[in-house]
């Protein structure tokens, strides 16, 4: 399958400089072939955003995404504790 990504430039720069992670890097999550997509009820409020839990070089990475037409826009990312534990269960 043929993923597209876009993302903000500014909202990467901030991700980077909060959780150490370049939406770059995030993109890898998906290519994990044992990845785990969950909604993100939290943050859906003005339209669905998902999770995306993968390994990557680094760790296990969620990445927080929404659909825009064909392509995955990427929104935050980080090597967040809870994420891990439940690849970790799905694992």
């Amino acid at each position: 399958m043929n993923m597209r990504f876009e993302w903000d430039n500014s909202k990467e720069a901030d991700n980077v400089a909060k959780h150490g992670v370049s939406f770059a890097e995030a993109k890898e999550a998906f290519d994990d072939a044992d990845h785990i997509i969950l909604p993100d009820k939290l943050h859906s409020s003005t339209e669905q955003c998902y999770f995306c839990i993968g390994r990557v070089e680094r760790g296990v990475l969620t990445v927080r995404f929404t659909l825009r037409n064909t392509r995955i826009r990427i929104i935050g990312a980080g090597f967040w504790r809870k994420g891990k534990q439940y690849y970790e269960r799905q694992s």
